[in-house]
């Protein structure tokens, strides 16, 4: 995790209050989320009480737990305006591949949609678990190459291309030259 120059926050402590309010809303109990996500229990009150630094593969376990948008972690409330300048912004990094994925608009009420910026090298491949149901990944590739989608059929795409994949199935990312990015909108139903 690195910081958010945007808002001045620490990760950290917007994924804690979110984590909190959010497993407040579900009426769930510490246990029962880790529980369902898959995660020790210590695991996360150490993340609600801003001291863990989380993999994105946890997060998305804890967001599947809790039936909700990833962005909805990571993003704190913003002005009507908002810019975000290349190399700013919250991002959270693979556990297990060079990549990161950078929140550039979450989804605003009545919408369910998430817009990232991801950048990744050559190495290890991203292995997705299955997100919430009914989710959907579009990837438009802007540099390099990439091997993407469902994991059992990835697809390569180039710059400008775009593949939209169920992202409630396993899916992957894989940077095949050094300095591919993308963008990648994570619409929900």
């Amino acid at each position: 995790m690195t910081r958010d120059d945007s808002t001045g926050a620490a990760p950290q402590a917007v994924i804690a209050a979110s984590l909190r309010r959010e497993r407040t809303r579900a009426g769930l109990s510490l246990t029962e989320v880790a529980s369902r996500a898959g995660v020790a229990k210590s695991t996360l009150s150490q993340l609600e009480s801003g001291t863990g630094n989380p993999s994105l593969e946890t997060l998305w376990a804890l967001c599947v737990a809790l039936d909700m948008p990833l962005s909805r972690l990571l993003d704190p409330p913003r002005p009507s305006v908002q810019v975000i300048r290349a190399g700013d912004g919250p991002v959270v990094v693979a556990e297990h591949a060079n990549y990161r994925a950078t929140l550039l608009a979450a989804s605003p009420l009545h919408a369910r949609r998430d817009i990232f910026r991801i950048t990744a090298e050559p190495g290890h491949a991203r292995k997705s678990d299955p997100h919430i149901p009914g989710s959907v990944e579009h990837v438009l590739l802007a540099t390099g190459r990439a091997l993407t989608g469902l994991s059992d059929a990835p697809v390569e795409l180039g710059p400008g291309d775009y593949l939209a994949y169920p992202s409630d199935l396993p899916h992957v990312f894989e940077a095949l030259e050094p300095g591919t990015t993308a963008t990648l909108i994570v619409e929900y139903t």
